[in-house]
């Protein structure tokens, strides 16, 4: 069984030791920093359901960064473009490949733009539908349909999306789902708890997976 140095020292920390997990920056004008409550809702979640120990404290760090390589879960969101230079691309693919994991949760609107630039960064790994009976759905909360639907947009069927290298999952695209707005606080878009909790337990599930299941055959 092939494992990286950097994935090995994530599956220690997942109760051994506090770690942090951070929101990406990233240039094009679109806003990377959307749904602030999200992230610090989640690991609130996480660390008292799923026995996590997630520093409280959500940092944001941009993709071309040497310090992306501190955090061993990524989240990145927004509503319109991305653009990453040829360097931040090669930053993230280095991340990616030594161990890294990078969420991205279309707030509506990236979606052409998130696409053309994984494109660019892996001409040769397509984005992948991950099927309902996949792990990630089956971690400490079980979704037997897969990804659940948190907020209508164009009412498609959301959908759970693969980048995989080496059989991980190294990059998880969710699309029509807005998974994000459900983690966040309650007055922010008025969500009921019932949607919030099905957030929060998919959200849960990511984590839970990155760190104990997200291991390389």
């Amino acid at each position: 069984m092939k494992v990286n140095i950097l994935f090995v020292i994530l599956l220690m920390s997942f109760q051994t030791s506090s770690y942090k997990i951070a929101v990406l920056k990233y240039q094009g004008g679109g806003d990377w920093y959307a749904n602030p409550t999200s992230l610090p809702n989640l690991v609130d979640f996480c660390n008292n359901n799923i026995n996590t120990n997630i520093d409280k404290k959500v940092d944001f760090v941009d993709v071309g960064s040497p310090e992306i390589f501190n955090y061993p879960f990524i989240h990145m969101t927004g509503h319109g473009n991305v653009v990453f230079s040829q360097e931040e691309a090669e930053n993230l693919k280095k991340y990616l490949f030594s161990g890294g994991f990078l969420h991205i949760d279309d707030n509506y609107g990236m979606d052409p733009f998130i696409r053309r630039e994984l494109n660019k960064i892996f001409p040769n790994i397509k984005l992948t539908p991950i099927p309902k009976n996949h792990e990630i759905f089956k971690q400490k909360f079980y979704f037997e349909n897969g990804l659940p639907k948190i907020h209508e947009h164009d009412g498609e069927n959301p959908i759970a999306y693969g980048l995989i290298h080496e059989n991980r999952i190294i990059c998880l695209y969710t699309f029509q789902c807005d998974l994000s707005d459900g983690w966040e606080d309650q007055e922010i878009h008025n969500n009921s708890e019932e949607i919030r909790l099905l957030a929060l337990k998919m959200g849960a599930n990511i984590i839970q997976y990155v760190f104990l299941g997200n291991i390389i055959k």
